[in-house]
């Protein structure tokens, strides 16, 4: 009998493999923070600071898991592949 985990990489879904390059990474974090220091000095405020908060933390969120589903969606990965 099949776990889980074996029959969602068989079926090549689910199961979400890295696909940012370190750079990518850092990129998306630098970004998150500007974003956040741009809100706590009040540099930004109101429906813009909103958008741009979910921004910050979607990239925050993506940059910790290592995993872009966008990238994922459109086939991309940043990530260099082992030979």
């Amino acid at each position: 009998m099949m776990t889980f985990v074996e029959h969602c990489d068989q079926q090549n879904s689910i199961i979400m493999k890295p696909n940012l390059h370190p750079l990518d990474r850092l990129i998306r974090l630098i970004i998150a923070a500007v974003i956040a220091m741009l809100y706590f000095t009040e540099v930004i405020a109101g429906i813009p600071a909103a958008i741009l908060g979910i921004v910050a933390i979607i990239l925050s969120a993506t940059a910790l898991i290592n995993f872009c589903p966008l990238y994922h969606l459109l086939g991309i990965s940043t990530k260099k592949q082992k030979p």
